[in-house]
């Protein structure tokens, strides 16, 4: 589905155009077209393939989708596929994990955004209020995109970081174990979504600030070190959630231990305690005539008042050893 169509001349608005009128205007030389798509059909993709002469290779991964972050030349272009990582539906429980294919050339940008609720038309305004910026051409645009996914990224960073200081604070609440451990799989599990998207874009675009940047980003290098920086804070970020998740993990697991060997030894002093009364019990109830207590007047009380006392003996010594 087309988005948006426009053409700009020297960093400012020329008018939105039709995509027949695309070849018109990326004829002229101060002038480049940025189209927007969501979920393209196919139909669509070839058809941006005739107007701006796309590789391929690059129009075939934007109609499989589900790719790997990535930045690839071809020719004198530029494909870069990034991953936008949003909360389902607000909730901080689970991520949504949609895609952006953006297509780059000297005097064009289209970008292609698949399964994401959550528009660029924020992007666009920006980019048109500064004008200055947007003379650089097509090279901002890709700056201006990637660090509008790569600022979603940071909410996401920091509802990770809320769940764990709340789950840390129950690590040692009695009877929370298994539930801690459960929430924390499932939290080092969205992590590594986020790392997916983060540690391959944060190597792919660091081609573009150092070394042989391609000619289409050669005006923007600064703005494209800027995001290198923020997607290592953000990596850095996750990686220190991972090994304090992997740390409350061990914690977990040592109190859930700690917790069953409180409950077994509970059970070894009553176990002890009841193995006291079936030893007095067992040696009484054999019923042997020639036993000294059979006949004796006092024998059953005296019996009793044995097993009450050494079980009572018993229970205060597993009560100084902090078993009961």
């Amino acid at each position: 589905m087309l988005i948006n169509c426009v053409a700009y001349q020297n960093g400012t608005k020329l008018a939105d155009i039709t995509v027949p009128e695309i070849s018109d205007y990326i004829s002229r030389p101060d002038c480049f077209v940025w189209v927007a798509l969501q979920d393209a059909e196919p139909a669509e993709l070839a058809e941006m393939q005739e107007e701006f002469d796309l590789h391929p290779l690059a129009v075939e991964d934007a109609q499989h989708g589900h790719q790997r972050p990535k930045i690839e030349e071809y020719g004198d272009s530029l494909f870069a596929v990034m991953h936008l990582v949003e909360h389902e539906n607000g909730r901080t429980d689970d991520l949504h994990v949609g895609e952006v294919d953006v297509f780059v050339g000297r005097n064009y940008v289209l970008s292609v955004r698949n399964r994401s609720r959550h528009g660029f038309l924020g992007v666009r305004a920006r980019c048109e209020r500064e004008p200055e910026l947007l003379r650089h051409g097509a090279g901002f645009v890709l700056y201006a995109l990637m660090d509008a996914i790569v600022d979603r990224y940071f909410p996401v960073i920091d509802a990770f970081e809320c769940e764990l200081e709340q789950i840390e604070e129950q690590i040692f609440s009695p009877g929370t174990g298994r539930t801690n451990i459960q929430q924390l799989y499932d939290l080092k599990r969205r992590v590594l979504v986020l790392k997916h998207a983060v540690a391959p874009l944060l190597e792919a675009v660091g081609k573009l600030h150092g070394g042989r940047v391609p000619q289409t980003c050669a005006g923007a290098q600064d703005y494209f070190r800027d995001v290198v920086d923020h997607l290592a804070r953000i990596n850095g970020s996750i990686d220190s959630i991972r090994d304090t998740i992997a740390t409350a993990i061990q914690v977990n697991l040592s109190m859930v231990t700690i917790e069953e060997s409180e409950i077994t030894k509970r059970l070894a002093a009553w176990a002890s305690i009841f193995a006291i009364c079936t030893a007095f019990a067992g040696i009484w109830g054999m019923n042997f005539e020639a036993m000294p207590e059979l006949k004796w007047r006092y024998g059953y009380a005296m019996a009793l008042l044995l097993i009450i006392s050494t079980c009572l003996l018993l229970y205060r010594r597993f009560r100084r050893l902090g078993w009961l």
